[in-house]
């Protein structure tokens, strides 16, 4: 609390300061009346735009809400005094405020998630137990988490009202498993840790759960009257009817990112599991749906839908084409043909389906593991392929596109004239302007981005086996001949830290290209935004009816960076906005550069050739982030230093030695961590776990062969491979980072 307080006075002796500043400015310049006129106005930005902001740290429970574990169906239950924290620079306030500060994320009405049973029983949904069975961390109810929420769900409010939604939190935030030497098993949370978390499957279960509730009496009527005493609803009915539609809202969600539709798939389907999410495919599709606009839905549907349908429809859709409300038109479309489409068989009725998303959506099915959050604000570019700049207010924009994938509200539609935020966004003083309208929180976007500045990442805990001091000795010199011209090797707690990422085109690194290729060849129809003009890198772009969806993703998370909070006054907004926009601009002292590394420049033909990268950060606390490579195909650090066999390699060597591979399927999803082999344990829980193929699409274990002598380096040098004795020392030498 005393550091809080510091940092407070000094905060607000800064801001004096600028005060006093701008004082004597206008003195000197023989300014004084006009200082006087705008002083108020002045004064009146600082108090709304510096003094209304709300820091929740006030949560000071010493587990940090952590829950009990019991009856988890892959390792040991662990007691809630058995979990604890590493030190990372953050203290209990710190870690129960990132845990819960919304957002903007509107997954469903938050009474909805407080009082939904399970499929098969009549216990909660969010109960602890089953909420861990997806991997989610449960918590136990706190001053920032009054109804015990798991760890990275929390409420938001968005035009009167309440819903459940995501935090930062939910993705980074892991816990790792061990048991000591008594035979107690214990957990530590990483905060910023990638999460284990299986969205894919929850959301599933969720819409499963949902469906199975409002078909079953007692459960509606149980259901309904829990609900009913939040005062949200007046009526059953109106709680059943609003179950309707958030069951055609998150069914249609499913549909889209379906794993089962990918295009031109005949290897077999690529779920996501544990630890994985295709949250750049999510993000893409999202943009998506909210920028079709009534002539471009009116096609598709009239494409994909048989006669006796559309005719059956028609008077609702043409109402809904001609409104004068133009917003979420694909869900509204959804609600008012689904009942028709529920009376067709099962498969003619998902061929429909599928038929109707191709002409709006990409495949979703290129998985990769949740990031670290660690010197994430440190860092010159962000993301597996190096996307996105982080200078200036770069870091805003890119919050802004995750809450997009996590369930923000997105009201965005044409209106008359222009607005401030228009301009700002780039759209000009036209006869009419996209309003970008969201239940985005940017305000706390800008504050987690702050919060993370904070971090550190985590070293290894004194509560596991010692590192042999020798070994990772005799590792050091490895690393930085094959390692640290792509890793660098930091000082985890410098605060003038810097990240500087190099990136490697798909070709030069091996590993799966799928993630990489989507981001630059996915395509979509601008809709809205078709004729506005967009950065891309190589100069501006005018957006024509189908372009890359990068570009689409770019101009929108722009605008709804540039608008303003639309639950607030209209004075508090703009003052709000103006001060958020200059604080994460002035906060970041990261500045735009080029990119550096092996990659490939755009063009105007192709200006995101650059993307069709991965990217390599310092690997401090790499130890605690497995499975390892973006897609999360190699389980634990000992067997990225291995190869993968290919057709024609041989099993043993010349003098009849097994040769070691990496493994080719493995099981995900338990948080008990191995410490020789530096991951989690991968074996011996098929019935829970889930089964990692390496042969599926966007699941290849290839590539970033440094150690095994099977990669270049930057300059092309590829260096023999590392005997078993040299592996185990640069494996220790990994740990100590």
């Amino acid at each position: 609390m005393l550091r809080k307080i510091a940092e407070f006075y000094l905060w607000l002796v800064r801001a004096l300061r600028r005060i006093v500043d701008a004082v004597l400015w206008a003195i000197r310049s023989g300014l004084y009346w006009g200082f006087l006129l705008i002083a108020p106005l002045l004064l009146i930005w600082y108090v709304i735009g510096a003094l209304a902001h709300k820091h929740e740290f006030r949560d000071k429970d010493e587990f940090r809400g952590a829950a009990a574990i019991t009856n988890d169906p892959i390792d040991q239950d662990v007691a809630k005094e058995n979990i604890s924290y590493l030190e990372q620079n953050w203290d209990e306030e710190d870690s129960l405020w990132f845990y819960s500060a919304t957002q903007g994320s509107n997954l469903l009405p938050y009474d909805f998630f407080l009082h939904l049973e399970q499929l098969e029983s009549s216990d909660l949904f969010r109960s602890n137990e089953h909420i861990n069975r997806f991997r989610y961390l449960p918590q136990d109810a706190s001053v920032s988490n009054p109804d015990g929420l798991p760890l990275g769900m929390t409420k938001d409010e968005y035009q009167g009202r309440e819903y459940m939604g995501f935090t930062c939190a939910a993705c980074h935030t892991s816990q790792i498993n061990y048991v000591d030497d008594s035979g107690v098993a214990k957990g530590l949370r990483i905060d910023g840790g990638p999460a284990a978390a299986n969205l894919e499957m929850f959301l599933i279960e969720l819409e499963r759960a949902m469906v199975r509730t409002r078909k079953n009496p007692q459960k509606l009527a149980r259901f309904a009257a829990a609900v009913l005493t939040g005062g949200a609803y007046k009526t059953a009915q109106a709680v059943a009817d609003d179950l309707d539609r958030y069951i055609i809202r998150i069914g249609a969600y499913n549909l889209a990112n379906k794993p089962q539709w990918q295009r031109g798939n005949q290897k077999g389907v690529t779920h996501y599991g544990f630890s994985r999410l295709d949250a750049f495919g999510r993000i893409y599709n999202r943009v998506l749906q909210y920028l079709v606009e009534a002539d471009q839905l009116r096609a598709v549907l009239d494409q994909s839908l048989p006669g006796d349908v559309l005719s059956a429809a028609n008077a609702d859709l043409v109402a809904l084409y001609e409104h004068e409300d133009q917003t979420n038109l694909v869900l509204r479309a959804v609600e008012i043909i689904n009942p028709y489409l529920e009376k067709l068989p099962k498969a003619e009725r998902d061929a429909l389906w599928q038929k109707m998303w191709a002409q709006i959506y990409n495949p979703a099915n290129a998985p990769a593991s949740y990031p670290y959050m660690w010197d994430i604000a440190q860092s010159d570019f962000v993301q597996w392929t190096g996307l996105v700049s982080n200078g200036g207010i770069g870091p805003l924009g890119r919050n802004v596109g995750q809450v997009i994938g996590v369930f923000g509200t997105l009201d965005w539609q044409r209106k008359k004239g222009w607005s401030i935020s228009s301009l700002i966004g780039g759209q000009g003083i036209e006869s009419n302007h996209i309003d970008f309208k969201s239940s985005i929180d940017k305000r706390n976007l800008r504050r987690v981005e702050e919060h993370l500045r904070k971090l550190w990442s985590p070293v290894w805990p004194n509560a596991f086996s010692a590192i042999d001091v020798d070994k990772a000795a005799k590792g050091a010199p490895i690393f930085v001949e094959r390692c640290a011209s792509c890793h660098a090797n930091i000082n985890r707690t410098d605060p003038e830290r810097r990240v500087v990422a190099s990136i490697s085109k798909i070709e030069a690194l091996g590993t799966d290209p799928v993630l990489a290729l989507n981001s630059v060849n996915y395509k979509g129809h601008s809709g809205l935004i078709q004729g506005e003009y967009v950065e891309a890198g190589a100069g501006e772009l005018v957006l024509e009816p189908v372009n890359p969806v990068a570009s689409l993703v770019k101009f929108s998370t722009k605008n709804v960076v540039t608008s303003f909070d639309p639950d607030k006054f209209p004075i508090r907004r703009a003052a709000e906005w103006a001060w958020d926009t200059l604080q994460a601009s002035e906060k970041n002292e990261i500045k735009a550069t080029m990119r550096r590394g092996n990659y490939n420049p755009g063009t105007t033909v192709n200006p995101f050739l650059p993307i069709r990268s991965y990217k390599a950060r310092a690997l401090n606390g790499i130890w605690a982030t497995a499975p390892y490579l973006h897609n999360g195909s190699v389980p634990n650090l000992y067997e990225l230093l291995l190869p993968k066999k290919r057709e024609g390699d041989p099993d043993v060597d010349e003098e009849g030695n097994p040769i070691e591979y990496r493994s080719d399927t493995f099981l995900v999803g338990s948080r008990e961590f191995d410490m020789e082999k530096v991951g989690f344990r991968d074996s011996g829980y098929s019935e829970h776990g889930f089964l990692f193929d390496t042969s599926l699409p966007g699941n290849s274990n290839a590539g970033h062969e440094y150690a095994a002598g099977r990669t270049g380096g930057l300059n092309g040098e590829v260096f023999a491979p590392l005997n078993k004795a040299e592996r185990g020392y640069l494996l220790e030498y990994l740990k100590t980072l």
